[in-house]
Order: C-alpha cells, then sequence, then structure tokens
C-alpha cells in the first residue's frame, strides 16, 4: 500500500448505545493519546434509553475534535459506517465505548501500519472488572479456557493475523472493500479483516499496543451477549465456509454433546436404560467438561478464595454455553433479529 506521512491525521470511530457508564472515560482516553498529528473522535449515537446522548453532548460541546453523528439503526455496523463517512483523516481507529486505550496506543499502532504496510493493525484486549462478578468475566476473557484461540486475547507474537481487535485502519482499505457489512449484527471485525485478508492486504497484530476492556458486568448480560454472538458466529459459517477457524466450531459441539449426556442421565435414571450397561458412557461429555473447567478454574490466576473460583467457573461456563447455543440457532435457522440485548 501507498506509504503513510510521518504523523497522518487519525479518525476514531465509536458507535455508542446506552453507554452512561463508560462513554466519558472511553473519549477522554482517546482525548488524552500521545499522539502529535492531528486527531478527531466522530461518535455514532444509537437510540439510547440512558444518559448517553447528553454526555456526548457535553464533550461535543467541550471539545471541538469530538464530533456527533446519528446512528436511527442502532446496530454496530451501521454506526461504524456513519462515522466513518463522516469522518476525513486517513488513518481509522475503531473504539469501543467498553474500551480504555492506553496513552501510547495510538502513536505505536501508526507507527506499525508505516513500518509493516498492513491494512490494519491491532493489539491485546486487557479485560478488567470493578465488582466480583465483573473480574471473573474478566478473567474468562483473559484466559484461554474462556475465549480462546485469538492472538488478541494473549501476549502472542507480532506478525501476521486473521483479525485484529478493534482495528487501526488504512481508510483506503476499508473503502476498497465496501466499509462493514450492515447485515452481519455481530462478529463484524472478523468479518471485515476477512474481506481486507481476501483483497490482498495484510492484517497485523502488534502486541505493543493494550486497550482495556470492561465486559458485561453480570451473568444475565454476559449470556445475551455470547448468544447473539454465537448467533452470528454462525451465519459466518454459513457464508463462509472453510475461512472459518476451527474453534468457532467447539461451543456448538459442546452444547450437543451436553445435551446428549442430560437426556442419557434422564433415561438411566427413569430405568428406560440399564445402568449395568454401555449406556452410563453417555455421560462422558458432561463428566469430561466438568473436569475441563475445574481444571481451567485452577490453572486460571489473579483470584482469591472459593467464592472467586465459583464465580470463574460461572462466567466460564456462561460464556461456553451461551455461544454454543447461539451457534447452534445460527447454523439452523440465521441470524434473523437476533441482537445483544444487555445494553438494552
Amino acid at each position: 500500500m501507498p506509504g503513510l506521512p510521518d504523523l497522518p491525521g487519525v479518525s476514531y470511530v465509536m458507535p455508542v448505545l446506552n453507554e452512561e457508564a463508560y462513554l466519558e472515560p472511553a473519549v477522554r482516553t482517546i482525548l488524552a493519546q500521545d499522539y502529535a498529528g492531528e486527531k478527531e473522535i466522530v461518535l455514532a449515537l444509537g437510540p439510547s434509553r440512558d444518559r448517553s446522548d447528553e454526555i456526548a453532548a457535553r464533550l461535543a460541546e467541550e471539545d471541538p475534535r469530538v464530533r456527533l453523528v446519528g446512528n436511527p439503526a442502532r446496530d454496530i455496523p451501521a454506526g461504524l459506517n456513519a462515522a466513518i463517512s463522516a469522518s476525513r483523516h486517513p488513518v481509522i481507529v475503531r473504539v469501543d465505548a467498553h474500551s480504555e486505550l492506553t496513552p501510547d496506543y495510538t502513536r505505536l499502532g501508526v507507527a506499525a501500519l508505516r513500518r509493516t504496510g498492513a491494512a490494519n493493525v491491532g493489539g491485546i484486549m486487557r479485560a478488567a472488572g470493578r465488582g466480583a462478578v465483573q473480574r471473573a468475566i474478566a478473567r474468562g476473557y483473559n484466559s484461554p479456557y474462556g475465549l480462546g484461540g485469538g492472538a488478541y486475547h494473549g501476549d502472542g507474537v507480532a506478525g501476521l493475523a486473521e483479525s485484529a481487535y478493534l482495528g487501526i485502519f488504512r481508510r483506503e482499505a476499508i473503502a476498497a472493500v465496501g466499509g462493514y457489512d450492515p447485515g452481519i449484527l455481530r462478529g463484524e471485525d472478523w468479518e471485515l479483516n476477512l474481506r481486507i485478508r481476501r483483497s490482498g492486504r495484510e492484517v497485523w497484530f502488534e502486541p505493543a499496543l493494550g486497550v482495556t476492556y470492561w465486559p458485561r458486568a453480570s451473568l444475565a448480560d454476559l449470556a445475551r451477549q455470547f448468544f447473539a454472538t454465537g448467533t452470528w458466529r454462525a451465519v459466518l459459517v454459513r457464508r463462509y465456509r472453510g475461512a472459518n477457524p476451527w474453534r468457532f466450531f467447539v461451543p456448538g459441539a459442546l452444547v450437543l454433546g451436553l445435551a446428549t449426556s442430560a437426556v442419557g442421565l434422564a433415561l438411566l435414571l427413569t430405568g428406560v436404560l440399564p445402568w449395568a450397561s454401555a449406556w452410563p458412557l453417555l455421560l462422558a461429555p458432561a463428566a469430561a467438561y466438568l473436569l475441563g473447567v475445574g481444571f481451567a478454574v485452577i490453572r486460571i490466576p489473579e483470584q482469591r478464595g472459593v467464592g472467586d473460583r465459583l464465580l470463574t467457573a460461572a462466567a466460564l461456563v456462561t460464556m461456553h454455553l451461551s455461544w454454543g447455543a447461539g451457534f447452534l440457532r445460527g447454523i439452523v435457522f440465521g441470524g434473523g433479529r437476533v441482537v445483544d440485548r444487555s445494553r438494552i
């Protein structure tokens, strides 16, 4: 790709929906970036039911670098496209209201874009929590036993990547593939990066980039979020088939295995199947999963006492089963209008 100037202007784009608890700190970390180039922030405001619009208006009044656009469709891809269309700089930084950038994020990211010639650069997502439940959920995010797979959930080595968390993009790369697909309501980052890679451009993982992510603060909200995520991952499997990594299929297979164990246990307890036979082998998936969760809880760091370990186990099980159930729903029925309702 053509070279970038030393200090290209940067446009930060952020979809906003019911984010009154997180929006202002997220914007403040952007305004505090130690990057010397020109900057702007474009907030795409969905139909929030809290004080998000009021907070956004105040931030825009205080600093002319903060600009507002509407996102009546409420969905993340539509909001990102609206914000990108309203922005003007050659570098697009996709940010999230639940995320806070380290002060050097933009400077290091732009340097990586210039050094590698990549179309998109992403770093590491560090989940954090304030209460006991949110901290347990964050531990799940930060562990390969929770989400697993993506380099941006760990401390991988810099290099070419399948996708990127958030992302620092060359504007022309986004334009060349038509922007975010408004029909993909979750997993939009992976899908966009797939099209970027298929266009002959590169996605780069840069572990020096750090982002703090504040996950959902309750298990119920986590379940809603992950069910929607699993559903739309299945849509991506249906659309792109062999381009999907094998890990997308694991939670769905887990749910099927546990369902088999549940049916087997019911038939054994009711006497339909005899215990003195090979039929108790139907319980093997559930037994293996319980052992796996126990092993993961022992290995995951930053836990204090039995209460933390029980919450970590609950967070892992919620992640796995919600994602897997959503995936099976999406494989059979498609995405429909399944959306993440945890922020409504």
